[in-house]
């Protein structure tokens, strides 16, 4: 018979490989919700109420891009100078691939100007028939500080749960969003914990997945999962310390990359990563939820200079990251304008990657920068 301590340590292997799981296969739980007869959600905006979501009885899925995914059907409806991870979750859309479901709904969020011209196009396509598209609904959320802001808010959240009981039937009860809110902040306080641990414990493509995984998993389950997972034996993996800040990454295709080049991501700020950390829900109330979304989830799209500044420098003290890279992807350039002053916050050597393609990076330009802001700082 196994020992407490081997079987803790079974559990939670099992447990690795199941988030694992969730992030390698995204429609993973998808699929065995649709086969139940149950109704999934796919949603792209990092401040999507996604407490609603499941309280009308949903599974919310973050819509992700893919590496190697067909986008050439996407590209005939959205191309140019728009960020390409967008593109591919267009393709996603457009063009499941095997056994995925459809979601039975699209709500997409304002937190950046892709995603806005996502939602044009998709509502494009749905008024012309040019394809067959689930609804989509645009959940409208502004980040500016002041009351006018939080009523604008209040009046979309509103909406959006009005229309989430009209689309299922029937409107979503006070025990149903307290059970939802309960839910979700599990999940947050296992990720707060993950935040806490990933630096000593886990490479940055592993914690990665593991933030994605509870994009697309029930939050309870999700948060019993983690948990579990993070009982697991810690050792600091090899590598150079490096802090990513810049553009999102939905898969850690690029953590992989630069970890296989002799990196090691200790954290991140990023809306897929540490920085989709949030704090918990008060009240289980539109109102709550309103105050959530508008004070404590700010898009990067949203988020003034001095804040960017100091979650580098505090990023880089907590992790004990010895570089900072600023990853800005083709077309997603706003990050680039933000990175002398994360530089000069962060206090180590910083290099800013351009025009990155998606989801790949350039690792000798990476290793020339950082060498260059070495010397500089020797002399």
């Amino acid at each position: 018979m196994a020992s407490p301590e081997a079987q803790q340590a079974a559990e939670a292997r099992q447990a690795a490989a199941a988030l694992r799981a969730a992030h390698d296969d995204r429609w993973l739980h998808a699929r065995r919700r649709a086969a139940q007869g149950r109704p999934v959600v796919g949603y792209v905006g990092f401040d999507t109420p996604v407490e609603l979501i499941t309280a009308a009885g949903a599974l919310p899925v973050r819509l992700a891009g893919h590496a190697g995914r067909d986008t050439a059907l996407a590209r005939t409806y959205l191309d140019g100078a728009v960020d390409p991870q967008v593109v591919n979750v267009l393709a996603a859309i457009l063009t499941p691939q095997g056994h995925d479901p459809v979601p039975d709904l699209v709500v997409i969020t304002h937190d950046c100007d892709s995603s806005l011209q996502l939602f044009y196009t998709l509502r494009e396509l749905r008024r012309i028939g040019a394809q067959t598209l689930p609804p989509v609904h645009f959940v409208d959320l502004l980040h500016l500080p002041g009351e006018a802001t939080r009523q604008y808010n209040l009046g979309r959240i509103r909406r959006f749960a009005a229309q989430l009981g009209a689309w299922r039937g029937r409107a979503v009860s006070e025990a149903e969003l307290a059970e939802a809110v309960a839910d979700h902040n599990a999940a947050r306080t296992a990720r707060t914990r993950l935040r806490r641990r990933r630096a000593g414990a886990l490479t940055g493509g592993e914690a990665l997945r593991w933030y994605a995984a509870g994009t697309s998993m029930p939050a309870r389950e999700y948060a019993t999962v983690l948990t579990a997972a993070l009982t697991g034996a810690t050792t600091r993996p090899a590598g150079r310390p490096l802090f990513v800040c810049g553009s999102g990454h939905d898969t850690a295709d690029v953590y992989d990359v630069l970890e296989g080049d002799g990196w090691l991501v200790v954290g991140d700020d990023h809306d897929w990563g540490d920085g989709g950390e949030q704090p918990l829900i008060g009240e289980p109330t539109l109102s709550a939820l309103t105050d959530h979304y508008t004070r404590a989830v700010l898009p990067a799209s949203a988020l003034p200079l001095p804040r960017i500044a100091a979650a580098a420098r505090d990023g880089v003290d907590s992790s004990g990251a010895r570089y900072v890279l600023t990853y800005c992807r083709q077309y997603d350039d706003a990050h680039r304008w933000s990175h002398p002053a994360r530089a000069a916050a962060a206090g180590v050597p910083a290099a800013l990657l351009r025009d990155q393609p998606y989801p790949g990076v350039d690792l000798p330009g990476l290793d020339a920068r950082l060498r260059t802001q070495e010397a500089q700082r020797t002399r």
